[in-house]
């Protein structure tokens, strides 16, 4: 399923959160914050848990995978192996950058 909304959207829609924040109050603070409602059904899609800061909404938000993340694709493959959180997108884990591109950012 596609959707139309980035994670870059989702996170300036919750951008006055006060956190740890729970599923239901990310999903009223994009309400009122005038979200679309793309962006509202994505934070409805999220596992019903307390989230610590934006960055783990975004990684548990489903958006489109080539939104804006700019992951590589040794990334791609890496999140595909590794395991996340229960309900995470695959495309949104964690991923450290392989050593070759470590060494072609120096």
């Amino acid at each position: 399923m596609a959707h139309k909304t980035s994670a870059r959207d989702v996170v300036n829609a919750i951008k006055d959160v006060d956190f740890p924040a729970g599923k239901d109050d990310l999903v009223q603070a994009a309400g009122r914050s005038g979200a679309s409602q793309d962006v509202v059904k994505a934070l409805r899609g999220i596992p019903a848990e307390q989230y610590a800061n934006r960055e783990e909404v975004a990684r548990s938000v489903r958006v489109d995978p080539d939104s804006d993340l700019g992951t590589s694709p040794a990334q791609q493959a890496e999140q595909a192996r590794a395991g996340g959180r229960r309900g995470q997108s695959q495309h949104l884990r964690e991923v450290p950058k392989p050593p070759v591109e470590e060494e072609l950012d120096r």
